[in-house]
C-alpha cells in the first residue's frame, strides 16, 4: 500500500536513527563533561572551544543546539541597577592606568579591589589582585573585617608569587584601605606604582569588578554560606582550582589565564 519494498522497511527498522542522530549522541558525550567540569557555568562558546581542543570540528551552532535541547546553559549575570556612575576627578593618586586594560606582558599592571560574601556568621570580605595581561588572580586574601591588612595580605601574596623584577603599576579605587599610610609605604618599599580610579567610578577598575561578577555568577550564585570557613573553601576552590588553571577567558585567547601566560613565556623563549 505504501509502495515500500520489504527489504527497505526492515533496513529502516534495524537502523531507525539517522547518521546525524548518532553523531549528535557522540558529541553529547563530549559536551556534557565539558559543561559539568566547568561547574555548569560554561555556555556553548566555551564548550565549543573545549571540543576544538579535543580535535572535534563541529560548529558552534550545533553545540548550542545540543546544549539547548538538554537545558544546559551558561550562568547568567546580575542585572545592573540604573543610575549615574560618574565621579569626581581623582584626588589621592593619579589615574595613571586610565582604563588601558590591555598590556603587552605579565607584571606590567595589576588591579585590586574588595568584595563581600554573605554567610550566616556575617560578611566575609575578599580582596584580590589581578594581572591585566592574562586576567590571572595573582594574590588574594579573605577576612571577617574589611581592614588595611586584608588588602595588604592580598598584595603581599601577589608580590611573593610573581616576584616582579621591574616596577609594577597597582591600580585601585579610593577606598580607605588603599589610601592608608601603610598601603602607600608597602607600594614604595616593593617598587610598585600607585594608580587610582576617580572617586565613585567603577568603570575605572572594570577588570577587578568583572572578576567579582564572574565569581558571584558562576560559583556563589546568590547563595548564603553556612559559615565563613565553608565560604573560604569554596572561593579558594574557584580561584586556584578552576578560574586560574582551567576556566577559558575571552581576553586570554580562550585559554585559561595560567595557560595563556605559559604560551606567552614559551613564545618569548623561542624568540631569544
Amino acid at each position: 500500500m505504501l509502495e515500500v519494498h520489504p527489504s527497505g522497511y526492515y533496513a529502516w527498522r534495524r537502523n531507525a536513527h539517522s547518521q546525524r542522530h548518532h553523531e549528535d549522541q557522540r558529541l553529547l558525550a563530549l559536551v556534557k563533561p565539558s559543561w559539568l567540569e566547568s561547574g555548569r557555568v560554561y555556555g556553548y562558546r566555551k564548550v565549543h572551544h573545549d571540543l576544538r581542543a579535543l580535535g572535534e570540528h563541529c560548529s558552534r551552532h550545533r553545540v548550542a543546539r545540543l546544549m539547548r535541547s538538554h537545558g544546559w546553559r551558561a550562568q547568567v549575570g546580575y542585572r545592573r541597577r540604573p543610575g549615574f556612575y560618574g565621579g569626581a576627578p581623582h584626588n589621592v593618586a593619579a589615574n595613571i592606568l586610565d582604563r588601558q586594560f590591555d598590556v603587552a606582558a605579565p607584571n606590567i599592571a595589576w588591579v585590586t579591589d574588595i568584595t563581600y560574601i554573605r554567610t550566616y556568621e556575617g560578611w566575609l570580605y575578599l580582596a584580590v589582585v589581578v594581572d591585566l595581561f592574562s586576567r590571572q588572580v595573582v594574590g588574594w586574601s579573605m577576612d571577617s573585617r574589611m581592614s588595611k591588612d586584608l588588602v595588604l595580605q592580598a598584595l603581599l601574596a601577589a608580590v611573593w608569587r610573581r616576584k616582579p623584577k621591574q616596577s609594577v603599576m597597582v591600580h585601585s579605587d579610593q577606598g580607605s584601605q588603599f589610601t592608608s599610610y601603610e598601603w602607600a609605604a608597602f607600594l614604595a618599599t616593593h617598587n610598585l606604582q600607585p594608580s587610582m580610579s576617580r572617586r565613585g567610578n567603577c568603570h575605572d577598575n572594570a577588570v577587578a569588578e568583572s572578576f567579582f561578577q564572574l565569581l558571584k555568577r558562576e560559583r556563589i550564585k546568590r547563595k548564603i554560606y553556612k559559615n565563613r570557613e565553608l565560604a573560604r573553601q569554596d572561593i579558594f576552590d574557584y580561584i586556584e582550582l578552576f578560574y586560574n588553571p582551567i576556566r577559558r577567558h575571552g581576553h586570554a585567547a580562550n585559554l585559561s589565564p595560567v595557560n595563556y601566560e605559559r604560551q606567552y613565556l614559551s613564545e618569548a623563549t623561542n624568540c631569544l
